[in-house]
């Protein structure tokens, strides 16, 4: 079985970090990486761009509408995620209408390491 390890941090909390801060936090995930790696568990991850740039599709009538802010109600269950290249948001949006909506989809920019 697979396990998704979703982190969460204080809201803003990468906005304030020093580099060294940054370079320190990034040392600690390679480390649990090579841990990973060490105990034979396969694994892959990506850090996700704040919730302030997300987008968030809720169903209607009229088939997906997007909200006026990214926040899903936590009351829904997180349930899996799909990674899509696209050229930007709105494509991104555009592909995302044609999934499975559920409670909702959030779509999020997936932050890349410097």
């Amino acid at each position: 079985m697979k396990y998704a390890l979703l982190l969460f941090d204080p809201e803003g909390y990468w906005d304030a970090v020093s580099e060294q801060e940054m370079a320190a936090a990034l040392a600690e995930h390679q480390a649990f990486a090579r841990y990973l790696d060490e105990r034979g568990v396969t694994h892959t991850g990506q850090a996700l761009h704040p919730e302030r740039e997300a987008r968030t599709l809720r169903p209607t009538a009229d088939g997906p509408a997007a909200t006026g802010g990214p926040f899903t109600p936590r009351r829904a269950e997180f349930g899996g995620f799909y990674v899509v290249d696209c050229a930007d948001l709105d494509e991104a949006e555009e592909v995302a209408r044609n999934c499975p909506i559920g409670a909702g989809i959030e779509i999020r920019p997936v932050w890349e390491a410097p």
